[in-house]
């Protein structure tokens, strides 16, 4: 696998780190469905200037827009609303450990609807992540049964989502490039959830105003949705859906680092030996298994001046 797809991920990981406890600070004053709309508008309008001082093309007639559509909502708009939900019922920590739930509803949901084919690398790789999860975490048997289980099935239909949603955009939206993906899926999500919004919630448009607000706003929707899906779906082209949700177990990781070196919380020994393993696990998955052909990635080579991916 290019060691550029690696740099992506932990590149993807760092601009996610922060996203929980933006969408935790967030919601009160949004709601849920608001929230899922202004991440949305903020990283649409962030896409939008990237690719037009790019000079990458839109590429409108050429879209397939309810198969956009269909994965926005899937990928996009319904797993956000249903995060900043259980936010609601959830701290932003037990939030993203749920999240890593991500890959392995990724690897079931291609093998069982998809017939995509997996191997031991990545049910291990798996394993060993999510153990490193739990290690960094401190996560005990007492901890997990105190989990609000409406705040739990949450997360996990947001983590379904984002399965069906990966394998989707892999398979759906072929032939465009990770900027036009980008650029779709956030335009489609942001109507969807500004629907949403305006029906289901009141959405106070002051609040935008405020300048805490502003800056979360600004992390969250430019960096988090705009940057972050453009890496995304460059991962899923130039690798695999499977491994690009991968990125679910170091978000724990990044979002410590932000805390130490932002906020000056202590880092202990077991989160050090979690990130180890975190990282050991998620390598690992990304090998394949050398004697099955039909295990080996499709090469992708990425067009510099269109952003298109071709076999």
């Amino acid at each position: 696998m290019p060691k550029a797809v690696y740099v992506a991920l932990v590149l993807l990981s760092l601009i996610w780190g922060g996203s929980f406890y933006f969408i935790k600070m967030l919601v009160d004053d949004f709601g849920s469905w608001g929230v899922s709309f202004l991440r949305s508008a903020f990283g649409l309008v962030s896409v939008t200037a990237i690719m037009l001082a790019m000079r990458k093309p839109f590429g409108f007639r050429g879209v397939r827009w309810p198969a956009m559509a269909f994965v926005a909502i899937v990928n996009t708009a319904l797993p956000w609303f249903l995060i900043a939900h259980s936010e609601t019922r959830l701290d932003s920590g037990v939030a993203s450990i749920l999240n890593a739930t991500t890959p392995l509803w990724t690897i079931i949901i291609g093998v069982a609807a998809f017939r995509a084919t997996s191997n031991r690398y990545q049910w291990l790789g798996i394993a060993i992540a999510f153990a490193g999860v739990a290690l960094l975490l401190g996560i005990t048997p007492s901890a997990v049964s105190s989990i609000d289980a409406a705040g739990l099935l949450l997360m996990l239909a947001a983590t379904l989502c984002y399965g069906l949603g990966s394998q989707l955009s892999k398979r759906v939206l072929t032939g465009y490039s990770m900027y036009q993906l980008t650029f779709g899926t956030l335009l489609c999500s942001t109507v969807a959830s500004g629907v949403m919004a305006l029906v289901a919630e009141p959405f106070p448009i002051e609040s935008i105003g405020d300048g805490t607000n502003l800056l979360m706003l600004l992390g969250l929707g430019v960096f988090g949705s705009g940057v972050g899906y453009i890496l995304f779906y460059y991962i899923i082209l130039a690798a695999s859906a499977e491994f690009a949700t991968m990125v679910t177990y170091l978000v724990p990781c990044t979002a410590l680092v932000w805390a130490y070196s932002l906020l000056g919380e202590h880092i202990g020994w077991n989160m050090l030996a979690g990130l180890v393993v975190i990282l050991g696990g998620v390598y690992l998955a990304g090998r394949r298994s050398g004697h099955c052909p039909r295990c080996k990635p499709r090469k992708y080579q990425i067009n510099k001046r269109s952003g298109l991916a071709s076999l």
